[in-house]
């Protein structure tokens, strides 16, 4: 928009909901922030910094009313001038305690705490402040975020509950740090009242004849060259040991034991890992060594010196040739406990094959298991037909 006057100042209406803003095409970063109270603030917007460390920050110049435009046009172009002469305008100005933005909080819980986290839970953590929270709040001041502004992001993901919950955890952390930091008051966290999607775990098994039809199109579409070799690989060996697909995607030749067949992951969602293997498992390792050849990594990429980037694209083109609707990937983790439950393996023994570190986890499978009494009526049934001479 043009200059800001106090006339533009004065006429625009205050917003329903979220903030407004109107920016000075004079200077850049000058502008005028509208709450829905009415109340207007001169607001100054910047970057500071060299390199990587460069970050946006915020200035409140005052309230109009208090300042004239004028009086915050000019603040406007002092700070302009301290950015010019390499100085921080709210250091300069004596506002080093005002409130920074949902980015600068960001910026900070990126650089403090993000490092400590394992690498998948960084990637969500990234994924969902760069496409769903920045766009939304990311320039808004810490300290004036409502639990309404929270809960129309929320509600946005509706059609994801569980992305929803996992960003809402996120955004609540970060506003628990921001009170720790005192750069809002404490007990104002506005991610506690907003209520959480229902999350409702879901169970997709196949069935013998879908895994038929999954081993057929492996073979088939392996062998005309549609999917490659470490890729049917990599998915057999999921069905096999009932890993998540990260950790078979990025496990390396030297973890692997044939004499102890297990492959010991250094590191995984539960922290250090055995990956038990039949010799049908250690057959399928086997067969992709010979396929690789001296690599770093099992299932190599298309640069042999990287693991394959992810199982997604194959995976969707054996579920189209297989007519497996509705089969996620991760469903071959849920497919392989059936099998083992559908065995007679107790649910202590899948939760360790697995890999579960909490008993709870493998309460999931509990209705696959059989009752042990109903187990102990057929041992009876068979033995009473077996001495009654009808077997």
């Amino acid at each position: 928009m043009p200059k800001l006057t106090k006339t533009q100042v004065e006429k625009v209406m205050a917003p329903s909901q979220s903030p407004l803003y109107l920016w000075d095409d004079r200077i850049a970063g000058f502008g005028l922030k509208v709450l829905p109270s009415g109340k207007r603030k001169y607001v100054f917007k910047y970057r500071f910094g060299h390199g990587p460390n460069r970050i946006q920050k915020w200035m409140q110049l005052g309230s109009h009313g208090v300042l004239s435009t004028d009086d915050a046009r000019r603040l406007a172009q002092q700070a302009t001038a301290c950015l010019a002469r390499g100085v921080d305008p709210r250091a300069a100005n004596g506002k080093s305690e005002q409130p920074p933005s949902l980015s600068e909080a960001w910026d900070r819980f990126a650089s403090d705490y993000l490092p400590q986290k394992k690498s998948t839970t960084k990637r969500d953590y990234q994924a969902a402040w760069e496409t769903l929270i920045k766009p939304r709040l990311g320039t808004s001041l810490v300290d004036e975020i409502t639990t309404d502004d929270v809960e129309k992001l929320h509600k946005s993901l509706s059609q994801t509950p569980y992305r929803a919950n996992r960003t809402l955890a996120l955004l609540s952390r970060i506003f628990n740090l921001a009170e720790r930091w005192g750069w809002r008051s404490s007990g104002t966290n506005p991610c506690k009242a907003v209520e959480k999607f229902k999350e409702i775990a879901r169970q997709r098994f196949l069935s013998k004849e879908e895994l038929g039809r999954l081993y057929a199109s492996l073979n088939e579409l392996q062998s005309r060259q549609l999917i490659s070799v470490s890729a049917a690989n990599a998915i057999q060996l999921l069905l096999h040991t009932g890993a998540r697909s990260r950790e078979i995607t990025t496990a390396e030749w030297s973890w692997l034991s044939e004499e102890r067949k297990t492959l010991a992951l250094p590191d995984s969602k539960s922290g250090a890992k055995l990956i038990y293997l039949s010799e049908a498992a250690l057959e399928i390792c086997r067969s992709q060594r010979k396929s690789t050849g001296k690599t770093r990594f099992m299932f190599p990429g298309s640069d042999l010196d990287k693991p394959i980037v992810n199982l997604r694209k194959p995976w969707l083109r054996v579920c189209e040739h297989a007519r497996l609707d509705g089969v996620r990937i991760h469903d071959l983790r849920h497919t392989a406990a059936s099998i083992a439950i559908g065995a007679g393996a107790s649910l202590t023994i899948v939760g360790k094959l697995l890999g579960h570190t909490q008993a709870q986890t493998t309460l999931r499978y509990a209705h696959l298991e059989a009752d042990p009494a109903l187990v102990a009526a057929n041992l009876l049934g068979a033995a009473i037909e077996s001495s009654s001479g009808k077997v």
